[in-house]
């Protein structure tokens, strides 16, 4: 990749990105839609964390790695559609699946635009990075949730050594990709709570975090379907209803941009409606059986986009997610 390339990836903001899939586009405003820009998908459903405010910890299903020959596949599948954007991660922390970097290498071969990942950072070491940069990574995100290792361990349940491998992983990130000419945007993002806390976590995106990203962004708390309120409530936090993007550009909840503008794939193959579905309740269908475009625009799923166009979700599977009230 020539240096061109690589300063014009790099000037790309990612808000910009995150901002044209929550902001849905007049074509994408109807129950039958053409092939989404964005789709993440489920390499793997294992995760290191148990954050309190993730519906991961539930367990509400069996978790796995996906089949390679079905990943292949259905990425064909998207791209012959008109898929742009693939994220290789959905609810599990993708540095646990060993073929991250072919499967990064094979969705840019096969002709997706930008190949972006989020991650927990603790798993990144540099040598990882480095792999996932050389096979075509565009983007690399890392949740920064926590302010110090007393939060952490009460948080994500587990060592606070993790959250010093997280930061020192960043800061690699960043050196990994100077001295090796990548093309990979390097970003970071973290929930905004208040008061004191909020204090905390900006000193520490402002020392630690901002001078290895190229650009930081803040998020609401989700209420994760509705399915995590209970222990963020333990904790003294109060989710948003729904999911209504980045803060400095909320959305109303209704109709939500995850119906819409982009799809989501779990590691066994079921296309979820719902950007937090970690327990196959907003299945609209099973791309095991069908086509990518078939599932997209499953009867399931139109069905359910008529109601967050009417901004009725009555008696749907979204409706305790968009009726939480904080």
């Amino acid at each position: 990749m020539s240096q061109t390339s690589n300063a014009k990836i790099r000037t790309a903001k990612i808000t910009e990105r995150i901002d044209a899939i929550t902001g849905i586009p007049q074509r994408y405003l109807a129950d039958r839609l053409p092939a989404p820009r964005s789709v993440k998908i489920e390499l793997t459903s294992q995760c290191n964390y148990r954050c309190g405010f993730c519906a991961h910890r539930l367990r509400m299903k069996d978790r796995g790695e996906m089949d390679r020959g079905f990943y292949e596949r259905v990425v064909g599948e998207m791209v012959d559609a008109g898929v742009e954007e693939l994220g290789v991660f959905y609810i599990g922390e993708s540095f646990m699946c060993p073929w991250l970097p072919e499967a990064i290498r094979y969705a840019k071969q096969r002709g997706i635009r930008y190949v972006f990942l989020t991650t927990n950072g603790s798993l990144s070491t540099p040598g990882r990075v480095k792999a996932c940069m050389e096979a075509g990574l565009d983007s690399l995100k890392f949740s920064m949730n926590n302010a110090d290792e007393a939060q952490f361990r009460e948080i994500t349940g587990v060592k606070p050594k993790l959250f010093r491998d997280s930061l020192a992983n960043l800061k690699a990130a960043w050196r990994v990709r100077e001295e090796g000419g990548y093309g990979c945007g390097l970003y970071a993002s973290s929930i905004q709570y208040d008061g004191e806390q909020q204090e905390r976590m900006t000193e520490l995106v402002q020392e630690e975090i901002l001078p290895y990203v190229d650009e930081h962004y803040w998020l609401p708390l989700y209420s994760m379907g509705s399915l995590a309120t209970l222990r963020e409530e333990e904790l003294g936090y109060r989710p948003i209803a729904g999911n209504q993007g980045r803060v400095g550009a909320l959305r109303e909840p209704l109709p939500c941009w995850s119906a819409f503008t982009e799809g989501h794939i779990t590691y066994d193959g079921k296309l979820s409606a719902c950007c937090f579905d970690a327990g196959d309740k907003w299945v609209m269908a099973d791309l095991t059986k069908v086509p990518f475009m078939e599932g997209w625009n499953s009867e399931l799923f139109m069905a359910l986009r008529r109601a967050h166009l009417k901004k009725d979700v009555t008696g749907t599977i979204c409706e305790t997610c968009v009726a939480y009230q904080q």
